[in-house]
């Protein structure tokens, strides 16, 4: 069990964990092992809300940790981003923070490498989860499933008819269509090899790294270092690049005057990436024939313009929502954490390259890198 959290924790030669957010659920054995050799401080929820949190990490309250876990996505954020502000607070021993979800575009990595800490996301968990949302997307977008499903829960003859007899007009099968992958990373990958599998779609992307040859030629996939080159020939565009603290817009209304009119769009990166605005408007003068949005701008507000229009699918970020995913976001918390205070390599690390170029540079505090 977790050791209960006291102002003034007693000394001891354990190597400490921070853990943030609920018990463990699907991994209890993983847990006890961890437990068996390191000391868990796991503080109350009321405790994890920035101005106590901050005020915890001023007063030492949980004394000299030595890394940070949260297990689970939907809680033990409730401090907010983790900017520089949180950051300089957190003690010298800290040498690793591994938590749930791929993203990380609430903790600056840079500043977290600045002082040495290792950060570990999920990545890799919610892979299978994601791609199949991205598919579901896919269909409705070409198919006009939002349409259809609304037109069917009207309850109303007049529109389920409307519905039967006009949409086929409009709809068209995925198969032999281009889609234009913005991120070719675990999860883009797992899109484009489902898309290409399941509906025979041509696959386009662009990404600051290439695949192997092996890999593209899996799924017959087009690279394009140019991202012009590539929206000039998508049919549906779909983001599955990561977003950064702070970072701009990638669908504008310039990136959408690029694509050929009457093609799609689908989300499933993060909401922040898509100027909203622009997106409405060009599917209000019918640029863009459909979107699919899984993620949202303003979580867990969605756009009142989007939301009225019945050529947008819409869901509520559940993309990764599944049980497995959760199960494997624990595991990879517990994980990471385990092999970096044993002086293993972490599975999943985000920012060791940031570190090992700041400390070659001289800029890296070894905050804990070279910690206790």
């Amino acid at each position: 069990m977790p050791i209960a959290m006291t102002p003034s924790p007693p000394p001891s030669d354990r190597p400490r964990i921070l853990f943030l957010g609920d018990n463990i659920q699907y991994n209890p054995d993983l847990y006890q092992r961890l437990a068996s050799q390191f000391d868990i401080i796991h503080p109350q929820s009321a405790d994890l809300h920035r101005p106590a949190f901050l005020q915890h990490l001023r007063d030492g309250s949980w004394g000299r940790f030595h890394a940070i876990m949260r297990p689970s996505w939907h809680t033990g954020g409730e401090m907010g981003n983790w900017d520089q502000e949180l950051i300089e607070l957190l003690p010298p021993s800290l040498k690793v923070y591994a938590s749930a979800g791929a993203g990380y575009d609430w903790v600056d990595v840079v500043c977290l490498a600045r002082h040495g800490i290792v950060y570990c996301n999920g990545a890799g968990a919610s892979t299978e989860a994601v791609g199949d949302m991205a598919l579901w997307h896919i269909i409705s977008v070409f198919r006009n499933m939002t349409s259809s499903l609304l037109a069917a829960r009207s309850v109303d003859s007049t529109q389920f008819s409307h519905a039967h007899h006009h949409l086929p007009a409009i709809s068209y099968n995925p198969r032999g269509h281009t889609l234009g992958i913005v991120g070719l990373g675990n999860i883009g990958y797992a899109i484009a090899v489902k898309a290409y599998a399941a509906f025979g779609m041509k696959i386009l992307y662009h990404d600051i790294v290439r695949k192997s040859p092996e890999q593209e030629e899996m799924v017959k996939a087009e690279f394009h270092p140019e991202i012009g080159s590539m929206l000039r020939k998508t049919d549906c565009l779909l983001l599955a690049t990561p977003s950064t603290m702070g970072g701009r817009p990638f669908l504008t209304s310039k990136i959408l005057a690029q694509l050929p009119r009457g093609s799609r769009f689908v989300n499933i990166a993060r909401g922040s990436l898509v100027d909203e605005e622009a997106l409405a408007e060009a599917l209000k003068l019918g640029d863009l024939a459909a979107a699919g949005l899984d993620v949202h701008a303003s979580e867990p507000h969605v756009n009142a313009k989007l939301a009225t229009m019945p050529n947008v699918t819409m869901t509520c970020h559940t993309g990764g929502g599944a049980v497995e995913t959760k199960t494997a976001f624990e595991r990879l918390a517990m994980e990471n954490v385990e092999r970096v205070l044993n002086g293993q390599e972490p599975l999943t690390p985000v920012n060791v390259h940031l570190i090992k170029e700041l400390m070659t540079n001289g800029h890296a505090n070894g905050h804990g890198m070279n910690g206790e």
